[in-house]
């Protein structure tokens, strides 16, 4: 479930952000940030008139669990730039993010009528560039050995989806959803049919018994 954030949540923000694992994936720096700039940060960019930042909750719970964002909206163009952390570790691979990431794919393209939306991540963040992919992103290009992590040169990738991919994306979805469903309804009509002829048998044997029995007498 997004929503928008409120004030009480900077503190979520200062753990998630002074952590160094969620530091290796989101940051060019290999420090994770201090204090002053996470409250900066979510002063401006999460919290601030012009953000575009939304809560990630978890609905069974309403348990915050992350944050995704749009920046450098660009109106003329109809392009953005996207952001997302989860930071509560204990629920990584759980699906939230590509969750929350078709939301906000579907607000984009839906809602605001964007044109195009784009974001960089880390080749090494193979758990984010797999959710990506789910959602609709493309790889389209790297930057070349040009972060250092983990004593190695990494790429920075370069994915984007755009308004006409989301479109087949959803009309595919629209489609297996069908198909799901009629499956369903056939599975459900013949245990239907099943149970009657289980019924028929069952009134047959039971007619076939008494006059068995009627004989005997």
């Amino acid at each position: 479930m997004l929503r928008r954030h409120v004030p009480e949540n900077l503190a979520a923000f200062r753990r998630w952000y002074a952590d160094p694992e969620i530091a290796r994936l989101a940051r060019y720096q290999e420090a994770p940030m201090r204090p002053e700039e996470i409250d900066r940060f979510f002063e401006a960019r999460v919290v601030g008139t012009e953000a575009l930042a939304m809560a990630i909750h978890e609905a069974a719970t309403d348990r915050l669990v992350g944050t995704c964002a749009f920046s450098q909206l660009d109106a003329d163009n109809g392009s953005a730039l996207y952001h997302i952390t989860i930071g509560e570790k204990d629920v990584w691979g759980r699906g939230y993010g590509t969750e929350a990431t078709q939301l906000m794919v579907d607000h984009a393209f839906g809602t605001l009528g964007l044109h195009r939306v784009a974001l960089y991540v880390f080749e090494f963040n193979e758990r984010a560039v797999r959710a990506y992919q789910r959602c609709g992103f493309v790889i389209e290009g790297r930057s070349r050995e040009s972060i250092w992590r983990d004593g190695r040169w990494w790429d920075e990738l370069g994915m984007s989806i755009i308004e006409s991919d989301w479109r087949r994306a959803r009309a595919a979805r629209a489609d297996e959803a069908a198909e799901q469903e009629a499956l369903e309804t056939d599975a459900a009509r013949a245990d239907d049919a099943a149970e009657e002829d289980d019924v028929a048998v069952r009134g047959a044997a039971t007619g076939l018994l008494r006059r068995t029995i009627r004989r005997w007498r």
